[in-house]
């Protein structure tokens, strides 16, 4: 499976991991570009040196590419920007802001950057500054989304764009990474499925609880503050959504949700946590080595590609 993205990248496959807080770290990204994709650590907000740390695992257990996403809100983002340009890090995606400030010396070293935008416009500015694609993320993603679907932004951006555009949000098997195809996206960025492999090391109860998630289980908070947010269902949704109803303060919305993903991820709170998941959770059925998830992605999109040929050809 060869496009533009896999050329670029340097991949045998045009699947993204998506950069999650706290759940992409070292070990998920490299058994995703061992399986064949592009694996991504996440910055989050942490400090350099635990990024460092990550980076430098990550190369004891893959040789492949690998890249790191970059939140230009972090309080540490300059010196993140510092350190994937010291490590050569070859491909970076960023969130939450213009990475134009850092572009010419990204380029200097050949580093590609991957902006993920929610709309058409922003799509623009980042070609404009010489991005080398754009994830274009629907809102069915989880965690921190914009307000269109995937379904309906990706041909808008694929038109609007010379670059190539990656899809994002609502996919997390063969038939969504079609379907984005076929919108005119030259590969996919996949979050909620990755979280329910073996190599990812978010606390079990974590997964189970995106494995229990049926269709209507994912949720939008903090649509109060102008900063949406995917997760799951449960009892800190529910106290969440109250506190919107009452018109409370943004500032204590936000305090509210504090230290609240890492509760879910690392200590296994999932009642009390923030459980980032897109509205796909309902899909994942079962934990695998990421290796066979994109094994199991590309064979599900190559048999129903020859089936729709099929449906076509009779029709």
């Amino acid at each position: 499976m060869k496009t533009r993205i896999t050329e670029l990248l340097n991949i045998d496959y045009p699947i993204i991991q998506g950069g999650m807080a706290w759940v992409s770290n070292a070990d998920l990204a490299a058994a995703v570009s061992e399986g064949g994709g592009l694996g991504i650590i996440a910055g989050g907000n942490a400090p350099r040196e635990v990024i460092e740390k990550e980076i430098k695992r990550a190369r004891t257990l893959t040789d492949k590419d690998f890249g790191v996403n970059v939140m230009l809100l972090s309080p540490f983002v300059d010196d993140i920007m510092d350190l994937v340009i010291e490590e050569k890090i070859p491909v970076i995606t960023t969130g939450a802001g213009n990475p134009g400030k850092y572009m010419e010396r990204l380029k200097a070293i050949g580093t590609k950057v991957l902006p993920v935008v929610p709309s058409v416009s922003l799509a623009r500015r980042m070609e404009k500054i010489g991005a080398d694609a754009v994830i274009i993320e629907g809102t069915e993603a989880g965690g921190h989304i914009g307000e269109v679907t995937t379904m309906s932004l990706t041909p808008q951006v694929a038109d609007a764009l010379n670059i190539p555009v990656i899809a994002a949000g609502g996919i997390a098997d063969g038939r969504g990474m079609l379907a984005a195809l076929s919108l005119g996206a030259e590969g996919v960025q996949i979050g909620t499925r990755f979280i329910c492999s073996t190599e990812c090391t978010v606390h079990e109860k974590y997964k189970q609880k995106v494995i229990a998630a049926k269709d209507r289980d994912a949720v939008v908070t903090a649509r109060t503050t102008g900063h949406p947010v995917r997760v799951l269902r449960n009892r800190f949704t529910k106290e969440f959504m109250k506190l919107e109803k009452a018109n409370t303060s943004t500032e204590a919305l936000e305090e509210a949700g504090v230290g609240k993903l890492r509760l879910a991820v690392v200590d296994g709170d999932v009642d009390s946590g923030s459980v980032m998941a897109g509205q796909v959770a309902g899909l994942v059925k079962e934990i695998k080595p990421c290796k066979a998830i994109i094994d199991e992605i590309i064979q599900d999109a190559s048999v129903n590609n020859q089936r729709i040929t099929e449906i076509i050809k009779e029709g």
